[in-house]
């Protein structure tokens, strides 16, 4: 099978920061990290707004933080909704992306006021957001996984 991520063992996948793949666009090694959210098949996926809503305040984070900003390529949903899928530039480990992957996670838990491109000009779905549950989620994830991960939740399982 060429779709790597079909080849993981969802059954024994923990929430987490996982490297999904590596590939070479020119000289450069771009990185995709699956952000594991929630347990495949164990917990109830996100709730489609919450995930609409952590797409557009972790892209925002991200594409502003003055460090990695430059190395950020793409911030996406996973379509089963456990997860995004997050792009950087470089050659890079879950414990490279720790920091801003935890910073975030962060902003979105500390985030008041009006959800950036929520309009309909700016967004294809712009009525479809939740901060409420998307502070829930990333608060949950925060606080039981990214404050004390460990080297099961960055490996993926055999």
């Amino acid at each position: 099978m060429k779709v790597a991520s079909f080849t993981i063992d969802h059954d024994k996948l923990l929430r987490g920061i996982y490297v999904s793949r590596k590939d070479k666009v020119g000289s450069e090694v771009v990185t995709t990290f699956d952000v594991r959210f929630k347990r495949p098949n164990i917990e109830p996926c996100m709730d489609i707004a919450a995930i609409h809503t952590l797409e557009h305040l972790m892209a925002v984070y991200l594409r502003e933080d003055e460090k990695w900003a430059d190395k950020i390529i793409y911030v996406g949903p996973m379509g089963c909704r456990t997860g995004m899928y997050i792009i950087f530039k470089g050659d890079l480990s879950p414990k490279d992306v720790l920091e801003p992957i935890a910073n975030s996670v962060k902003y979105v838990i500390d985030f008041e006021g009006k959800i950036p491109a929520t309009t309909s000009k700016e967004c294809g779905n712009y009525l479809d957001h939740n901060l409420n549950f998307a502070k829930w989620e990333c608060k949950k994830f925060y606080d039981e996984v990214l404050t004390n991960i460990k080297d099961e939740n960055m490996i993926y399982p055999n």
